[in-house]
C-alpha cells in the first residue's frame, strides 16, 4: 500500500519555524529511507534476493552511473564546505539520495543495511559548530559508513548481518564510533557484510547476509565483492560515501578493497581499539579504513588510532627512493594477467626509486593455516559469548549455542544457501586455557612473525614486502558457495602486523590491488610507500555498473 506522507509531515510541522520545519522534514525523510532499506534487508530471503540471476531491467537506464560527488576526496569536501558551496547537511542529503537510488533501486547493490535517521540533524549541528568555533579536523562534517558489526549507540542497529540480532541497539558506542564522532564525522549508515564476518560456513558466499542479501560488485553486478567488509568496499567504490570502516580477521578489509578498486588499511592489531565490535578472534581482529585514496584512508586512520599519530604526515610521493621492497612470489601463478600486473607494479616501484629484492618469500609460507583455524574456532566461541552476554535482557540470543538454535529454527531465512558448520565446530571447543589452543596460538605467532615476516625482512634488510592482494572478482554463485580468492592477506593477518592494498591494475575491467605489508607498527612507512605508488600509477577508475562483463 502506498501512502502519501507529505500532508502528514506538513501538518505536524505547523508550529515550527521555517528552519526547524526544513530540518524536521529532512529528518523524517531520512528515517523513511532507513525504514525502507531496513525492511527490505530484513525481509524473507528468496533464492533470487540479491542473487546473480535477479532481473536487472531497472538498472538499464544507467542514470545512477554519474554522480556529482564522484571521486571527490575528503580534502575537496572540506574545501567546498569552507567556501560555502556545500554544507555537511547538503553533502549528507545527497549521499542519502545516492544510497536510495543505488542500494535497492538501480543497480541494487545491497551495500547498505540501514541508514542513520539522525544523520541530517547531526550534520546540521556540525555545520553550526563550524560557523561558531571552527572545525575539529579533516573529518568534520564528513559522512562515514560503518560495517554492521560495529556498535553505535544511536538509532542504528548492530547485527553482523544476522536476523538473530535484528533490532539490537548497542548500549554504548564502540571505540571506533566514539573516535569518529569525536573527530566530527557523521555516522551515515551501516554497511552490509558477509554474515558474522564470514565465519559461519565453509561454503559461504562472500557479501551475503540474512539481513542485507547479496552485495554486488559495482564494476560488474554479477561479480562478487569479496568479504567480509563487502558493503564497506562497495559503498566507497560506488561513491555512496567518501570513506567507510571495515573490519578484518584475515583478508576482510584488503580483499574487498582490492576487488572493488579502493584503498584499504589493515592496522597492527591493537592500534585501533576492539571494544564494541562483534568479534571473531581478539588475536587478529581489527577495524580499518577504506577510501578511494591513500590520503583519505590515512586521515581516517589518524582519527581511529589517536595517540597523537598523524598518518597524513607520511604522504610523501618520493618515499620510495632508496626503500628496499621485497617481492613475494609464492602468491603468483593463479592468473597470468594478475601476475603481469604484479610485474608492472614492481617496475613502477623501481622507477620510483625503490630497490627491489626479488624474490623475498616467507620461509614458512602457508605453514600456519591449520593452526590459524584452530585459534579462530577457540577465540570465536569465547569472544562471541562475551559479546552476546553483554547485550540487553531482551536479546534473542545470549550465547553461540543460542545462535545455533536460532539459525536452525529460522533455516529458511538464515540458511537458504549454506549451513553453519563453523559455528558447530567452534561450539565444541573448550576454554582458552586448553593446551591445544595455546599451542596453536604459539605456532601462529612463531610461523608468521619470527620465522616469517620478521625473518625475511631482517635477513634481507627490507622496508616492506609486496604481493598481489588477491584475484579479480569471481561470479556470484549461491549454489556452489564461495570462491577461494588465493589472497596474500594471511601472513599480516595472523601475525597481527599491518597491511595496505592500493589499486594496481584491471583484469577485463575488474580491479586488482597491490598489497604492502611489513613488521608491527610500521603503518606510517607502509602508507608512505603505498602513497608514492598510487601517485606514480593512478590506476583507480570509477565503476561502470555493468550487468556482466562484455566477453565475446
Amino acid at each position: 500500500m502506498q501512502v502519501n506522507i507529505k500532508p502528514m509531515i506538513e501538518s505536524s510541522n505547523e508550529h515550527l519555524s521555517e528552519s526547524e520545519r526544513e530540518s524536521s522534514i529532512l529528518n523524517r525523510r531520512a528515517f523513511l529511507r532507513r525504514a525502507a532499506i531496513g525492511a527490505a534487508g530484513a525481509s524473507v530471503i528468496s533464492p533470487d534476493f540479491g542473487g546473480p540471476d535477479q532481473d536487472l531491467s531497472s538498472a538499464k537506464e544507467k542514470d545512477y552511473v554519474d554522480f556529482e560527488f564522484d571521486e571527490l576526496s575528503i580534502r575537496e569536501f572540506q574545501d567546498r564546505m569552507e567556501s560555502g558551496e556545500e554544507t555537511a547537511v547538503s553533502i549528507t542529503r545527497k549521499y542519502l539520495d545516492r544510497i536510495e537510488a543505488t542500494n535497492h533501486d538501480g543497480p541494487q547493490l545491497h551495500a547498505i543495511i540501514e541508514v542513520n535517521p539522525d544523520a541530517l540533524r547531526i550534520a546540521g549541528e556540525l555545520d553550526a559548530e563550524r560557523k561558531k568555533s571552527g572545525v575539529r579536523g579533516p573529518l568534520h562534517g564528513i559522512p562515514v559508513i560503518l560495517k554492521d558489526n560495529i556498535d553505535t549507540a544511536d538509532a542504528m542497529t548492530t547485527t553482523a548481518g544476522s536476523l538473530a540480532l535484528e533490532g539490537s541497539i548497542a548500549a554504548k558506542d564502540s571505540y571506533v564510533a566514539n573516535r569518529l564522532r569525536a573527530a566530527g564525522a557523521i555516522l551515515l549508515a551501516k554497511a552490509n557484510l558477509s554474515e558474522w564476518a564470514n565465519f559461519r560456513s565453509t561454503r559461504s558466499t562472500g557479501g551475503w547476509s540474512g539481513r542485507g542479501g547479496l552485495c554486488r560488485n559495482p564494476y560488474a553486478l554479477d561479480r562478487n565483492a569479496c568479504g567480509s567488509s563487502s558493503g564497506s568496499g562497495v559503498a566507497v567504490s560506488a561513491n555512496l560515501c567518501p570513506v567507510a570502516i571495515g573490519t578484518e580477521t584475515d583478508g576482510s578489509v584488503v580483499c574487498p578493497s582490492s576487488i572493488t578498486g579502493v584503498v584499504g588499511i589493515k592496522p597492527t592489531v591493537g592500534l585501533v581499539g576492539q571494544a564494541g565490535i562483534v568479534p571473531i578472534a581478539h588475536s587478529q581482529d581489527t577495524a580499518g579504513p577504506m577510501g578511494r585514496s591513500v590520503e583519505d584512508a590515512a586521515m581516517v586512520l589518524t582519527a581511529l588510532a589517536g595517540q597523537g599519530a598523524d598518518y597524513t604526515s607520511y604522504l610523501d610521493s618520493g618515499s620510495l627512493r632508496g626503500a628496499r621492497i621485497g617481492a613475494t612470489r609464492k602468491h603468483l601463478g593463479r592468473h597470468p594477467v594478475v601476475d603481469q600486473i604484479f610485474e608492472d607494479a614492481l617496475a613502477a616501484l623501481k622507477d620510483a626509486g625503490a630497490e627491489i629484492v626479488d624474490p623475498a618469500d616467507l620461509p614458512t609460507h602457508g605453514e600456519w593455516e591449520d593452526a590459524e583455524f584452530e585459534v579462530l574456532l577457540y577465540e570465536f566461541k569465547a569472544n562471541l559469548n562475551i559479546y552476546l552476554q553483554g547485550l540487553g535482557k531482551d536479546a534473542r540470543v545470549k550465547s553461540l549455542d543460542d545462535l545455533i538454535s536460532f539459525n536452525e529454527e529460522h533455516r529458511d531465512t538464515e540458511m537458504p544457501y549454506f549451513d553453519q558448520e563453523i559455528f558447530l565446530m567452534a561450539q565444541e571447543k573448550g576454554p582458552l586455557t586448553d593446551q591445544v589452543y595455546l599451542d596453536a596460538l604459539a605456532d601462529c605467532r612463531r610461523l608468521t612473525r619470527e620465522e616469517g615476516i620478521d625473518a625475511v625482512m631482517i635477513f634481507e634488510n627490507l622496508d616492506a614486502l609486496v604481493a598481489p592482494t588477491t584475484l579479480p572478482a569471481w561470479t556470484n554463485d549461491l549454489v556452489h558457495g564461495g570462491h577461494r580468492s588465493y589472497g596474500a592477506s594471511s601472513a599480516a593477518a595472523v601475525s597481527g602486523y599491518p597491511s595496505i592494498t592500493v589499486p594496481s591494475g584491471h583484469v577485463s575491467g575488474l580491479p586488482v590491488g597491490l598489497l604492502f605489508f611489513g613488521r608491527a607498527n610500521t603503518e606510517g612507512k607502509l602508507i608512505s610507500y603505498a602513497y608514492a605508488f598510487e601517485q606514480a600509477t593512478k590506476v583507480r577508475t570509477k565503476p561502470g555498473f555493468l550487468e556482466t562483463l562484455p566477453f565475446g
